[in-house]
């Protein structure tokens, strides 16, 4: 499976979703902590806007994620 950054950009927004969804954080507390504003952040979440390149990286360093943090178990790379 090809990995480009549409996909990767769809993972960060799933697994935002499902930190708020799961009552971990609020979506006024994510604002917050990654510098984006709540407006924004909602309509992102809710797919009325989308995420840039510049604020996904935001997003992740905020957040102390790397990109394979947003890979499934099967699609990491091994470690030797």
């Amino acid at each position: 499976m090809a990995i480009d950054f549409e996909w990767l950009r769809l993972r960060l927004i799933l697994n935002l979703r499902e930190r708020v969804r799961s009552g971990e954080i609020t979506e006024r507390r994510l604002a917050r902590i990654t510098g984006v504003s709540q407006p924004h952040l909602h309509n992102v979440l809710s797919g009325k806007r989308l995420l840039s390149i510049e604020m996904a990286d935001q997003v992740l360093h905020r957040l102390d994620l790397e990109l394979v943090d947003l890979l499934d178990a099967d699609q990491r790379p091994r470690e030797h």
